[in-house]
């Protein structure tokens, strides 16, 4: 049958089975049969989105979770990871290294009271940043596998007169690593002098200013480090003059402290050290610059695993009983 449906009230089409049903946020109507909306931006974005508003919500909560404890669990495998490394052992990878070894935190200059370089003689405070080999060669010293070449070398623009000569201050680094209390005393490693060549260290005295280019600028005190894009092994000539209130007065013992300790650097002993028992000689790798206490190096590392009442004895050799 075909024609005009009569007049009437219309009646709310129902879709066709191939239309796909809308959920609505509110499907209960009111007595009138309209649906109940709420009003403003939110009630469009619900009425728009219906329950997948609520899963974007959800989804955001758990995101903001999933980074809190993927950043929290990091944290603590970073954390343990530090924990784990034996500060005994030795990076031999240490040449690859673009920043200086050993070179202290930025803390406060008050906090390193004993640190202060004492009074004495006159140094260079600024140099001319290029270094001379002085000339000189040993044999192999030692009888380690790991055999070192180095070259003794100074910063050009120091005066000899105040450092004692090029040649006295070759003698005392040869002499010093000859010695079976120092890095040979392990068996491991062993050294040779060259003057001609690419040396795997340079043992370089060096001016005040040059020294704080190469090692930082993190502290006022005077201070010594190892560089490794340069393989320089950094002996602050104020230093080696004026020495360490902690070494009290003990020049020589002192200037042995400085090579051992900043060549132990070069050879990978990256790690400082605390006094390990009280009253003992001090580790070499200890910040015997600062003091020989626990409680004056630990400004320098506040993470260091030590007993605060410690205090050790100066100590120049890594060998002390050979």
């Amino acid at each position: 049958m075909t024609g005009t449906p009569p007049p009437g009230p219309s009646r709310p089409r129902r879709p066709r089975p191939d239309q796909p049903l809308r959920a609505r946020w509110d499907p209960i109507a009111d007595q009138s049969g309209a649906v109940q909306q709420s009003g403003g931006a939110i009630g469009r974005f619900f009425r728009t989105w219906g329950w997948r508003a609520w899963a974007i919500g959800v989804l955001a909560v758990l995101t903001v979770a999933l980074l809190v404890v993927t950043i929290v669990d990091d944290g603590g495998r970073a954390a343990n990871a530090a924990d784990s490394v034996d500060p005994h052992s030795r990076n031999l990878d240490i040449t690859k290294e673009t920043t200086p070894v050993g070179a202290p935190s930025t803390i406060p200059e008050s906090a390193l009271p004993v640190g202060t370089l004492p009074d004495g003689g006159s140094y260079t405070t600024k140099g001319e940043q290029t270094f001379h080999v002085v000339p000189g060669t040993t044999d192999k010293i030692g009888t380690g596998d790991e055999v070192y070449t180095y070259t003794v070398e100074v910063e050009d623009g120091l005066k000899s007169s105040d450092y004692g000569g090029d040649k006295a201050f070759a003698k005392l680094v040869d002499a010093t690593l000859a010695n079976p209390k120092s890095w040979i005393g392990g068996g491991k490693v062993a050294f040779r002098r060259i003057d001609k060549g690419e040396p795997e260290l340079r043992i370089s005295l060096t001016s005040t200013d040059t020294s704080r280019e190469l090692c930082g600028y993190q502290i006022k005190l005077e201070t010594s480090c190892f560089y490794p894009p340069e393989v320089r092994v950094v002996l602050n000539e104020a230093r080696w003059i004026r020495g360490a209130t902690a070494f009290d007065g003990d020049d020589i013992a002192y200037r042995q402290y400085m090579i051992n300790h900043e060549t132990g650097h070069g050879i990978g002993y990256e790690h400082h050290l605390p006094c390990e028992k009280d009253g003992a000689l001090a580790p070499v790798m200890m910040q015997q610059t600062f003091g020989t206490a626990n409680s004056d190096i630990l400004a320098l590392d506040p993470g260091m695993k030590a007993n605060r009442t410690f205090t050790c004895r100066p100590n120049p050799w890594p060998y002390p009983d050979k």
